[in-house]
């Protein structure tokens, strides 16, 4: 069987949208998909998917589904095949396990701990009914504007003053000890007294994705400076806050017609925002936002908008959001309230029209957010001017989209009156770093849970001797440069000619001198002080940086396969070797037709008139990459262009234009560059 939390991972990553796209044109109707169904013949569409929901239905046959049940149907595969068919297509590994006792024991681990989840959500619903729960939490709900519909809607609710009151209901009901007390809803001392972790609070469930209530937040009424304000949940197998959005259940249908996330920061934030109308918002539950918060959004829209408070604590908060979105290839908006107001408070005081008016007038983004924000500051001192555009130009490298970083740079040169060519070489360094540091991050992540699995008796693979392959001290092979060889080149597959050479020597010069390091000049865009970077780790920061894989299949199995090696601290040498004498015949061919010469130089003195190895890696492994991406998007434009004379669509054929008019420019700044190089 296919463990569960793998299971888990595929379902998460499935979008039905995407899925189904695979095989269906889809064309957007609102927040929803429409195409004629594959199942049936038809003319006019009736089958219909809803990202926000996660499924597709045909109004015309009646068959419905997931992600998972589309492709069973479409493919006609069973269920452990559609899981795998979706795992190669979001590259998760599956290694199938067989179901132990301690396997069936999680799960129904985990659907007890939901039950009592639920239970508990019941128990403080009904608690609020009471006279006690109607003269405190009833009166404090409707004191910050709540409705009553609100109130049912969200299942706010009421924890008793008894500290032992849900515990003893609990009980009588047949819950046990064991996941009360595992749930957090319970404590236990150590004289065995088990009592009510929630007591004399107001109660906010928190939900999943699908509505099951996971954990709660639980805040107090006192304005004793001893207690705490808001007490939560533990984490636990169903709830993990990092994981977690308040609202979400009830905010993702309409992000997805929208196109777009409301983001703030507490409960009532959300629930007053909602109530209002705009029901496009979550909360981040009082916690600095995630990566995994920020990945949930993305489900639903590419398209978040933050509203924080207009304090300097919910400014910080704005700015360290703007950094976590904008790398998750999110678009970010910023919307700061008059001061000393948060969105409970503005929502309270305003009109639904007012509310839409003010986020309308005063989205900004990260560029007009920071400027407003810093600029007073710096005022005329020419080095706080600098530090702001350095700030705001590595913010913008964190986008992986290059599109829209060169859209960006473009509006930030003209902003500052600042010259692009500086702005896009900080943007490129700045990137270029960031990546270097994200990669040796994940080598340690990954070294350390090798660490921790790896068995005592494990012994690494004997390495090849040196004299399989006879090697000078410069890495080259004398014998076959001295003697002149014939690789024939079948075998490598390419599928994009145009792109071939590029790619070809691109992966020449990691394989030859992947381990040298690039001795840039001062005055190059490449140059960072103190720092030196190889050739392999140059190439794939760049490629990582435009999110660029090699097209061709055969020198991009290569390119893997040879980082793979490098990720295990293999010498260049012994990849080299390993590469020529590997057991895929694709593999091995690649690197006869780049590592040994065709026509050998047979004049030494001739040989050593050439240029310096180091000077020639300087000048020509960037100027292949600068080459490298013109291609790619003059490919790309060929494509659009293709499209644009066959498409009818007016939308489309606009969207089209905007984009070939952003590649023309992309094209002749990277023209430009080659130039200088």
């Amino acid at each position: 069987m296919i463990p569960q939390e793998t299971v888990n991972r595929i379902l998460d990553l499935a979008q039905i949208e995407d899925v189904v796209g695979d095989f269906v044109t889809l064309k957007r109707a609102g927040s929803t998909y429409k195409a004629c169904c594959p199942f049936h013949n038809e003319k006019t569409p009736s089958f219909v998917v809803s990202p926000s929901k996660g499924i597709f239905k045909c109004f015309g046959c009646g068959k419905s589904g997931t992600a998972v049940g589309f492709v069973m149907e479409h493919e006609s595969m069973s269920y452990v095949e559609a899981l795998k068919y979706l795992a190669k297509k979001y590259n998760v590994e599956v290694v199938e396990t067989e179901e132990t006792a301690e396997d069936i024991m999680q799960r129904q681990r985990n659907e007890s701990l939901l039950l009592v989840s639920e239970f508990a959500g019941k128990f403080f619903q009904e608690s609020l009914k009471t006279q006690e729960g109607q003269t405190i939490g009833w009166q404090y709900f409707k004191s910050r504007g709540l409705e009553d519909e609100t109130i049912r809607k969200y299942g706010l609710g009421w924890a008793p003053v008894m500290r032992t009151t849900f515990t003893e209901a609990a009980r009588a009901a047949g819950y046990k000890e064991e996941y009360l007390l595992d749930t957090g809803l319970c404590k236990k001392y150590d004289d065995g007294r088990v009592v009510d972790t929630f007591h004399d609070r107001v109660m906010f469930p928190i939900h999943s994705v699908s509505g099951r209530i996971i954990a709660f937040g639980g805040r107090t009424l006192k304005t004793d400076k001893t207690i705490p304000k808001y007490v939560n949940s533990k984490e636990t197998e169903i709830y993990v806050k990092s994981k977690s959005l308040y609202g979400i259940y009830f905010a993702k249908n309409e992000i997805s017609r929208q196109d777009k996330c409301i983001l703030v920061e507490g409960y009532l934030d959300v629930l007053s925002m909602h109530q209002l109308g705009i029901r496009n918002v979550v909360a981040s539950s009082g916690t600095s936002l995630t990566v995994d918060q920020i990945r949930l959004i993305r489900k639903f829209t590419d398209n978040v908008t933050i509203i924080y408070d207009g304090d300097n604590a919910g400014i910080k908060a704005a700015l360290r959001g703007i950094g976590l979105v904008l790398k998750e290839g999110l678009n970010v908006k910023v919307v700061l309230l008059p001061e000393g107001q948060d969105p409970d408070d503005f929502a309270r005081k305003h009109t639904l029209e007012e509310v839409q008016d003010h986020i309308a007038r005063n989205e900004q983004d990260f560029i007009g957010f920071k400027t407003d924000l810093l600029l007073d500051e710096a005022g005329g001192d020419p080095l706080k001017r600098a530090t702001l555009i350095n700030d705001v130009a590595d913010t913008i490298a964190l986008i992986p989209d290059a599109i829209k970083r060169a859209v960006y740079i473009q509006t930030c040169s003209a902003k500052f009156d600042i010259d692009e060519q500086i702005l896009t070489e900080r943007v490129s360094r700045s990137r270029t770093d960031m990546l270097i540091a994200d990669k040796k991050e994940h080598d340690r992540a990954r070294e350390r849970e090798m660490a921790r699995n790896r068995p005592s008796d494990d012994v690494p693979p004997p390495e090849i001797p040196d004299e399989y392959v006879p090697y000078d001290d410069s890495g080259y092979m004398p014998s076959v440069q001295q003697v002149p060889v014939e690789v024939p080149v079948e075998g490598i597959v390419v599928t994009e000619p145009y792109l071939a050479p590029c790619e070809k020597e691109l992966l020449g010069f990691i394989l030859e001198e992947g381990c040298t390091d690039l001795d840039f000049d001062r005055d190059s865009r490449f140059y960072v002080e103190g720092e030196k970077i190889n050739v392999a780790e140059f190439i794939d920061g760049i490629l990582a940086d435009d999110d660029a894989d090699f097209v061709n299949p055969s020198y991009r199995k290569v390119y893997e396969e040879y980082f793979r090696m490098y990720d295990e601290g293999l010498e260049q040498g012994q990849m080299r070797r390993r590469l020529l004498d590997h057991a895929d015949a694709e593999i091995a061919a690649v690197a006869k037709d780049l590592l040994i010469e065709k026509h050998p130089l047979t004049v030494k003195n001739y040989e050593q008139s050439l240029t310096a190895t180091a000077t020639r890696l300087v000048i020509y492994v960037p100027k292949t990459l600068l080459t490298y991406q013109c291609k790619k998007v003059e490919l790309e434009s060929r494509r659009l262009t293709d499209e644009l004379a066959v498409t009818t669509d007016a939308g489309r054929q606009m969207e089209i234009l905007a984009t070939l008019g952003e590649y023309n420019r992309l094209r002749t700044r990277l023209n430009n560059e080659l130039g200088r190089v």
